[in-house]
């Protein structure tokens, strides 16, 4: 076995060899030298285990080219990318697993500015000092929102966070029992609370909350009232809220502030594009909200943020916090947001110039004809193992956002071609190989198919190159 070993090449020679210095200039020498080293060592280990001949192997003329390209993989997944560009094929055009909204190319554009030098994030270039880093935002929400003042903290939660910390820590806020929403991950309103240093006070019942409900839970205690849009689920039937205009006089009367979560947040009516009507941050702060806590990233298009619009006395309250530092955002954030508000100032081309709206109002014909192009090649590519259809469907907007409200749709219809008691396991292989791509195909298992929805395709000639590294004999 010693004699054996001893044909294998040392690991000098072999990233000493021309066929190495590629991964070498690609990798460096210290990681080559242990990619190489492990698959010698497996080498080794396969010959001492009897499962190859060592003297075969030697004369081979795949070898050490076979070394080398084993290696190669080894490395090109070590210094890959974890993230990774998927083709979001769900159905959920806003979705968080797979990073919600797309930012538009002058957003891209400008993080990438941002990225590669020094800016003026937090410098004055007039007075040639010290600067604010909410300076490059507040002028143009305070534009589209008509509120006195804004910052930005790193996303929603944080911002209802430093507002309840701010103007609420170790008192009572009132809140309607059935605003107590739970967002994605299990993150629920009165968690926020307790995180906050707040005392959570309930008033009303699930389905129904009246104004004097809220006048009766005012106490000697209570530092603000809150009202949380209830985004991501609606309560139907024998129900009653109380509106933020009646919130906010009641506020205003007991001398409290009054708050108004709206969640994922929208700069303008949707219901102009064709969408379901969605609360605005303008309308909110119209009824006498003294602070709107939203998104970046859901209904507003942009990069993950938490922003907070309103008086400016309270504004500069939360400023003051020291919890303000440790939720700001970076420069990156800022110079996509930048771009993005910018977008919101000509309305009338949103949906040419924000991917997130383009993808919403995509019209259904316009899908289906897509997937009418797309039928056969796809059908060639997949083989006759899997049985392809073009269906209708629909689509949602996700993030919680207008949860009741679905899009006409069209979708490729994956079936396997299997026997009855193989077929959930050759779809759930089918679903994986297409995660396995080199841009992931997400698409969702409905009713023993795979759906591949095709509102956010775009680029469809790079969906079908790809589908043919699956091929028939996959």
């Amino acid at each position: 076995m010693t004699k054996l070993l001893k044909l294998l090449p040392s690991v000098d020679r072999l990233l000493n060899a021309p066929e190495c210095a590629e991964l070498i200039g690609r990798y460096g020498f210290a990681p080559c030298k242990r990619a190489v080293q492990r698959e010698l060592a497996a080498l080794r280990g396969a010959l001492k285990a009897g499962r190859l001949d060592a003297r075969a192997l030697v004369k081979s003329k795949r070898f050490p080219a076979a070394l080398y390209e084993a290696a190669q993989r080894e490395l090109a997944e070590e210094f890959g990318a974890s993230l990774k560009p998927v083709f979001n094929l769900t159905g959920t055009v806003v979705h968080t697993n797979l990073g919600r909204a797309a930012l538009p190319e002058a957003a891209v554009q400008a993080m990438a500015a941002a990225a590669g030098s020094a800016c003026n994030l937090e410098y004055d270039l007039e007075l040639g000092g010290r600067g604010d880093r909410d300076s490059h935002l507040e002028a143009a929400l305070c534009e589209l929102t008509g509120a006195e003042a804004a910052t930005v903290v790193n996303n929603n939660a944080a911002a209802v966070l430093l507002v309840l910390n701010t103007l609420a820590a170790g008192r009572e806020v009132v809140v309607s029992r059935g605003e107590l929403v739970e967002i994605g991950g299990s993150f629920r309103m009165p968690e926020i609370m307790a995180g906050a240093n707040c005392v959570l006070r309930e008033t009303g019942t699930t389905n129904r909350t009246h104004l004097r409900d809220y006048a009766a839970a005012i106490g000697g205690n209570t530092a603000l009232l809150m009202k949380v849009h209830t985004s991501n689920y609606e309560v139907r039937g024998f129900t009653q809220a109380v509106s933020g205009r009646e919130l906010s006089e009641l506020a205003a009367e007991r001398g409290l502030p009054f708050v108004n979560d709206l969640g994922s947040g929208t700069l303008v009516d949707l219901a102009r594009f064709g969408l379901p009507h969605e609360p605005t941050v303008a309308e909110a702060l119209a009824e006498g909200a003294g602070l709107v806590t939203f998104s970046g990233d859901k209904l507003l298009g942009g990069p993950q943020a938490g922003i907070i619009v309103g008086s400016r006395e309270l504004i500069d309250r939360l400023r003051r916090n020291p919890l303000k530092r440790a939720l700001r955002v970076d420069k990156l954030t800022i110079a996509a947001l930048v771009e993005v508000l910018k977008l919101y100032k000509d309305p009338h081309t949103l949906p040419e110039k924000l991917p997130m709206l383009a993808d919403l109002t995509r019209p259904a014909a316009e899908i289906k004809a897509l997937g009418e192009r797309l039928l056969k090649p796809v059908s060639d590519l997949l083989g006759k193992d899997v049985s392809v259809s073009l269906v209708d469907c629909k689509s949602q907007i996700g993030s919680g956002a207008l949860p009741l409200e679905q899009l006409d749709s069209a979708a490729l219809r994956l079936t396997p071609v299997a026997d009855k008691g193989a077929r959930d396991a050759a779809l759930r292989q089918l679903a994986s190989q297409l995660r396995r791509l080199p841009r992931p195909v997400i698409g969702r298992i409905h009713d023993g198919h795979l759906l591949l929805d095709l509102r956010c395709l775009r680029d469809a000639d790079g969906f079908l190159a790809q589908l043919r590294e699956l091929g028939p004999n996959r």
